[in-house]
């Protein structure tokens, strides 16, 4: 919980705790054996199929859904996990309106795609739920490898370099395992503690240690880790937080919307979450509506959006977006913050309202101002304690390739790498494309 002094109008209890239990269960319901048969019976199984073009990990979509349909979920999961080891959370968190199921031919001819998502939940599910791991090492190589980051780059990177017969430490900083998908995600999203259910199992690959509470400048640094293993990955994630760079953003009732967010995933009892009547959350991306939704379902009455551009570009999808305004969420566009007022016991935070031109985004002069008990910032995040020596492009780690850093023997990827998108699925993509050119320089050594 927060370390500031919470405003009178910020309290828990906005609704029954039986209330509060039932909005932050399964978002969307799992399908049963029975539905997904049904469902993977309206795909096309495409020969050239624009999904798997469209999915960041190239899972051949149309063989794991075949698999579905033969009453074979346990292939299927084998398909999706060959490519993808998180495929149970990307199940759960990716956007695939945008990516995969956007692309189908269903969805293109009917408005109505395959539900690629859910029949990937469904496989990968089935086969966790044996706690079965369908893959072994192969033979000891005697090389060890640093991973710094146990989000999805790190995860995969080290269960592909332990499936390749690499010895593997990861380091991360948190108490727990997982990066985003323990700390980042909507609740709603993946219940029932599945983020650390999905790194127990992903970890019975064998050969990989974790040592959690270690970042690197605190704890171990780069060159430590140079010297005492043959490979070094980073995956330490975006840390830091952008400023609103307006007056009054130091205000007790004004925090980052990610620690909210990691608040939530880590409280068994959301009922004792204080919240306030009226929550203002400042951004468009996934963060923002996830702030702002979760807002909602412990209470807040007003709750509200706010971002610099129009609607368009919002980086939340469209989906996402349709889903905070269905929980009540109001999304206010083309503004951008001046200031945040102390007015009484809660605070005020005025908008001037912008238009985009030839010149970029400019302000017209005009504003307003909201009440606010609480307010979230989801602006985006920046990389915090990049070593020295390697070259950053855009405020990120430079890579070239696979994930290649500007320093020998030090790879990157996912959110603290150059490049990319800010997806689950991606990082998990860059993550395992390092590990094997990672495996593949270490044995062109030998």
């Amino acid at each position: 919980m927060s370390n500031s002094p919470l405003t009178p109008g910020v309290v828990p209890g906005r609704l029954p705790a039986e209330a509060i239990a039932g909005n932050f269960s399964d978002h969307e319901a799992p399908l049963d054996a029975h539905e997904a048969r049904v469902a993977a019976d309206r795909c096309y199984f495409c020969h050239d199929a624009p999904c798997m073009t469209a999915c960041p990990t190239s899972i051949d979509i149309p063989l794991f859904i075949r698999q579905i349909a033969t009453g074979t979920p346990d292939a299927a999961a084998r398909t999706i996990l060959s490519q993808n080891i998180l495929g149970g959370m990307c199940a759960r968190v990716c956007p695939t309106e945008t990516l995969c199921e956007e692309v189908c031919v269903r969805e293109v001819a009917e408005g109505k795609p395959v539900e690629i998502g859910r029949l990937q939940r469904f496989a990968t599910d089935t086969l966790m739920a044996k706690g079965v791991h369908p893959f072994a090492r192969a033979a000891a190589t005697g090389r060890k490898v640093a991973v710094v980051g146990a989000g999805p780059a790190g995860l995969a990177a080290a269960h592909r370099l332990a499936m390749k017969g690499h010895d593997v430490v990861i380091f991360d900083a948190r108490p727990k395992a997982g990066g985003l998908n323990e700390y980042g995600i909507a609740q709603y999203k993946s219940t029932n503690d599945f983020a650390q259910a999905e790194v127990e199992w992903l970890l019975k690959i064998g050969g990989i240690t974790v040592r959690t509470g270690v970042a690197l400048g605190k704890g171990v640094t780069l060159a430590e880790l140079q010297k005492d293993f043959d490979a070094v990955f980073l995956g330490m994630g975006l840390a830091g937080v952008n400023a609103l760079r307006a007056p009054g953003e130091e205000l007790s009732g004004v925090r980052p919307a990610v620690d909210f967010i990691a608040e939530l995933r880590q409280a068994k009892d959301k009922s004792v979450l204080p919240i306030g009547r009226d929550v203002v959350v400042i951004g468009g991306g996934m963060t923002a509506v996830d702030a702002a939704v979760q807002s909602k379902l412990l209470g807040a009455q007003n709750v509200t959006i706010v971002y610099r551009r129009g609607q368009e570009k919002m980086s939340a999808s469209g989906y996402e977006q349709e889903h905070a305004t269905s929980a009540g969420v109001r999304i206010i566009t083309n503004a951008a913050p001046v200031a945040v007022h102390q007015a009484g016991a809660a605070m005020e935070v005025e908008f001037a309202y912008t238009v985009d031109g030839p010149d970029g985004m400019t302000s017209t002069g005009e504003t307003f101002r909201l009440r606010a008990d609480q307010v979230f910032k989801a602006i985006g995040q920046t990389l915090s304690g990049a070593p020295e020596g390697l070259a950053l492009a855009g405020g990120k780690i430079a890579v070239t390739g696979a994930g290649r850093t500007s320093v020998p023997g030090v790879w990157a990827g996912g959110d603290c790498a150059a490049g990319g998108e800010d997806l689950t699925v991606t990082a998990v993509a860059e993550g395992r494309d390092a590990a094997e050119d990672i495996h593949a320089a270490l044995m062109a050594k030998q």
